[in-house]
């Protein structure tokens, strides 16, 4: 896995020219190459050696086998997502605007829980070399899609509190 180099935010006020400059990038090819690398060789494991290693486990184990590989087919699945959808806007056939609209956002993950015990199984080496590689992606990948949005533009998710002060604002006329 190559490590690549954070981008330093695009100086615009714009999200739908940042997500434009950021599909145009080389950043964003060697991105894109890696990420669906990743989830062909995800799809391999699952679908072959991982069955057999799958298999092996202890009846705890291949529960959490199951979970664990759920949680990683996700993760690469919304990943996945994200990346064609960037490709969409580098390749002309989406709008910078469309994909910075907020259905195309990467959701914050939820708290990763160990479904491995401490006495128990452990996960397979590939399982838990393939899950650490997407948690990085995934990681990557959250931060340039969060740096795209700056808080208070237009197509930045609304904060609950600040529509609610929002709006409290507006019926006492302050």
């Amino acid at each position: 896995m190559t490590d690549l180099v954070e981008p330093t935010p695009i100086p615009t006020s714009d999200p739908a020219r940042r997500a434009s400059e950021f599909a145009s990038s080389e950043l964003f090819a060697r991105l894109f190459r890696e990420g669906m690398d990743l989830v062909e060789q995800t799809a391999a494991y699952l679908d072959g050696p991982g069955r057999d290693d799958s298999r092996a486990l202890d009846r705890a184990g291949a529960l959490a086998y199951a979970a664990e590989s759920m949680r990683l087919t996700t993760r690469l699945m919304q990943a996945a997502s994200w990346l064609l959808a960037q490709r969409q806007v580098a390749e002309g056939e989406m709008s910078a605007q469309e994909a910075t609209s907020g259905q195309y956002r990467l959701p914050v993950e939820s708290p990763e829980e160990n479904y491995w015990t401490e006495d128990g199984e452990t996960a397979p080496a590939t399982l838990a070399d393939l899950a650490t590689r997407s948690e990085a992606l995934y990681s990557r990948l959250k931060r340039i899609d969060d740096g795209m949005f700056v808080p208070g533009e237009p197509n930045d998710t609304p904060n609950g509190v600040e529509a609610q002060l929002d709006r409290l604002k507006s019926a006492f006329g302050s």
